[in-house]
């Protein structure tokens, strides 16, 4: 039990940097639980999948006798909860699998953790951890003057996928307070970084700009997002996991406020930069506006002040140097963007932006 988490969800964007990270530089042995959707990607873990202490498991959190089944045969001392369904545009279009998966599957892997951890010696349950990977989404959309989300905000969630995570993370306060399973939360600002599915902003824009495809942009461009690095945002994890007090909600974020059209601008300006040769340069002639999504909020903003006060966490990488590691990253792993923008891939890219 000492040495081994238990990782839902470790074959997507986060989850996957988590747990490189972890056996990189943790002595830890890992277990990854994924149902490999369209996000899932095994590629992301190529460079750990021989190594004795990590092992996947292919399944679905909602699986109580599976889930149970690798409780009782790997003993983990703690639950890192990734699994979710985690895109709005897609849960604007189909929020059943958000609801079902987000809210359902996190129910389901509460009452498997909940029989595990009962069962448990006095000082393995006094070890043991189960931590919620959460979004800043839970607490709506802020005023350009208003302060930043901390962790007494109320929560106001405006699409069905932050509802769906608001949903969850109450399921998981109600079982920390209820049955006293040491549960935590993090609410982290958006992520970037390697291996993140070409669906989000930053690698849609790196890949289209390459290609010389246009650049969508919803609205006026001028909705405003924290950036956050996502190895900043594994470490903040690795830190709540080894310091956080059950029962607390961490925000993490990167001190990072960016307009949107700052962010497609910046990655023009290092792209016009390294590849100069790309079909259409500048890549800014690229930027085409198109129709805002519905309940698109405005400002999202992070007050970190909570985890680096307590915790003694900051993230270590500006925007400046993060968006330059990510779009180096890219650049070198052309074969995985191929691999994963496959047909299914380009159909849903042309039925969210045809308009």
């Amino acid at each position: 039990m000492e040495n081994t988490l238990l990782v839902t969800g470790g074959a997507g964007f986060i989850g996957s940097n988590f747990i490189l990270q972890c056996i990189d530089q943790e002595r830890m042995a890992v277990l990854n639980l994924d149902k490999l959707t369209y996000a899932g990607n095994l590629r992301n873990l190529e460079r750990v999948s021989a190594d004795s202490r990590y092992r996947f498991v292919h399944g679905d959190i909602g699986d109580r006798e599976l889930v149970g089944r690798l409780l009782q045969d790997h003993q983990p001392r703690a639950i890192v909860h990734f699994a979710a369904e985690s895109h709005v545009d897609r849960s604007i279009l189909g929020p059943d699998d958000f609801i079902r998966t987000n809210v359902g599957g996190t129910f389901s892997l509460l009452e498997s953790a909940r029989g595990y951890w009962s069962q448990l010696g006095e000082a393995q349950r006094q070890q043991f951890r189960f931590l919620h990977i959460s979004t800043d989404e839970v607490y709506g959309s802020l005023g350009p003057n208003d302060p930043a989300f901390s962790e007494t905000t109320a929560y106001a969630p405006n699409s069905p996928y932050s509802a769906s995570k608001a949903a969850s993370d109450h399921l998981v306060r109600a079982y920390h307070h209820t049955y006293g399973l040491p549960a935590l939360t993090t609410n982290c600002s958006n992520n970037y970084g390697p291996y993140q599915f070409p669906e989000k902003l930053i690698p849609l824009m790196i890949l289209n700009a390459r290609s010389g495809k246009p650049l969508p942009v919803y609205g006026d461009g001028l909705n405003v997002r924290d950036w956050l690095y996502v190895g900043d945002h594994c470490h903040a994890i690795r830190t709540v996991l080894a310091n956080g007090k059950p029962g607390e909600t961490y925000n993490i974020g990167g001190w990072n406020e960016k307009k949107n059209l700052v962010i497609v601008e910046t990655i023009c300006g290092l792209l016009d930069e390294l590849c100069p040769k790309d079909p259409v340069v500048p890549h800014r002639k690229l930027v085409t506006f198109v129709k805002d999504r519905p309940g698109h909020d405005r400002r999202y903003a992070i007050d970190a002040r909570k985890i680096e006060r307590e915790l003694h966490w900051r993230p270590a990488e500006t925007f400046e140097t993060g968006i330059r590691k990510t779009i180096s990253w890219y650049l070198e792993h052309e074969e995985w963007t191929r691999e994963v923008t496959s047909g299914a891939y380009r159909q849903w890219i042309e039925r969210q932006y045809s308009s």
